[in-house]
């Protein structure tokens, strides 16, 4: 059964593995965000009672 052979596909792996950490990944993570998170208060509100009708 050669689908249990893992010397082809384990090399096919670990370059693929390597090309995305090594090259792909670190222009991914060079990309500026366009939205930058703001400073914002937030405005926090008493909640209203919930009268139940079966009590």
């Amino acid at each position: 059964m050669p689908q249990l052979n893992p010397a082809p596909w384990f090399t096919i792996m670990l370059m693929t593995w390597l090309t995305f950490s090594l090259l792909i990944q670190p222009k991914l993570l060079s990309f500026i965000s366009t939205n930058n998170p703001s400073n914002k208060t937030t405005a926090t509100t008493k909640p209203t009672p919930w009268t139940w009708p079966w009590i």
